[in-house]
């Protein structure tokens, strides 16, 4: 079994970008696979309050995360795929 790559004395993350620390507990799940992090994901962006972009959530998370889960997590994976959704644009159905 993998250690926790997380501290006991790691800071608490802000709750307005990782609701209930849903995306902390998947970090330190060492036997995540991409299914439950995409899963995970969604869960938590529906948590996500309005008021919070979530690009700048993404980013945060994984500057915060990612150094010490390691860039190949499956939940760095889905947060680098949901920031590049992010960035681009949406198409509007009702422009011709």
């Amino acid at each position: 079994m993998t250690a926790d790559p997380f501290p006991p004395d790691f800071p608490a993350v802000d709750q307005a970008i990782d609701p209930e620390g849903m995306i902390l507990a998947a970090y330190r799940d060492a036997a995540m696979g991409i299914e439950e992090a995409r899963a995970v994901y969604l869960d938590w962006a529906f948590r996500l309050g309005p008021r919070v972009s979530t690009g700048t959530a993404i980013r945060r998370l994984l500057a915060l995360y990612a150094p010490q889960a390691g860039a190949d997590h499956p939940m760095s994976h889905v947060l680098r795929e949901g920031l590049k959704r992010t960035q681009q644009a949406v198409p509007r159905a009702w422009e011709g």
